[in-house]
């Protein structure tokens, strides 16, 4: 298919009080037609079958769903990892949006089958001070690599990344959450010894709060951090 196919069945398929709901989530980007996820996933795996390359190639970009599917197609193309992660590389700096963002880390499974080549991939970006790089890290972190393999070097990329960026910070915020849930032993450890910034701790409690993988016992701990944390910070 064509760009300008897809553009047609996008616009068949786009409905306006979707796309108010998700110009709602998503400010800043207004040229979203309203396609649900699972409509674009659908198209997103039929190009990955057909021509993932020709569609990875797509400069003139006129929708906000020709990006999430570049996105999803870069997820469910099957190549050589190395060819997959230098348009990986390409494509990173097409991120301006966390949905954008966290569709590509859902969906590139290739992280699971080749976690080193990958995991070097990212640790090009962990230093970064871009604010979608830095999710695209912690994302990809609580995606794949809260594991017993990585779970030491993953505590430490995220008590290192540049939270300083809203979207940044809860990338990581959820990320920690989530490595909580699966070892909260060393991650309560890791962060009574590197606690991150005010904004992104107190993001991490509340969502650990939220999360039902949490033991009572640690939430009663949480919960008495979080009131030490709340009377130490007088801006929350």
């Amino acid at each position: 298919m064509t760009q300008e196919e897809i553009r047609v069945i996008l616009n068949e398929m786009a409905e306006e009080r979707y796309r108010h709901f998700s110009a709602s989530l998503l400010p800043g980007i207004d040229n979203i037609l309203g396609v649900r996820l699972p409509n674009l996933r659908m198209v997103a795996k039929k190009i990955a079958k057909e021509d993932w390359k020709l569609c990875m190639a797509w400069k003139d970009k006129k929708y906000f769903e020709e990006t999430m599917l570049q996105a999803m197609v870069l997820g469910y193309a099957k190549a050589d990892i190395n060819e997959l992660l230098a348009v990986l590389a390409s494509f990173i700096a097409c991120i301006d949006n966390w949905s954008v963002n966290d569709s590509l880390c859902s969906s590139f499974k290739a992280a699971k089958q080749y976690q080193q080549e990958v995991w070097d991939f990212l640790m090009g970006y962990k230093d970064s001070s871009n604010e979608f790089e830095a999710r695209f890290v912690a994302v990809m972190l609580r995606a794949y690599y809260i594991n017993d393999n990585y779970i030491d070097k993953t505590l430490e990329v995220l008590g290192n990344i540049d939270t300083t960026k809203y979207y940044a910070s809860m990338g990581t915020a959820w990320a920690f959450a989530d490595a909580w849930t699966a070892y909260s032993t060393k991650t309560k450890k890791f962060l009574k010894e590197h606690t991150p910034d005010s904004v992104t701790y107190y993001k991490i409690l509340q969502k650990c709060l939220q999360s039902y993988k949490i033991s009572i016992e640690d939430k009663e701990y949480i919960k008495k951090e979080k009131n030490l944390f709340k009377m130490s910070q007088n801006h929350f």
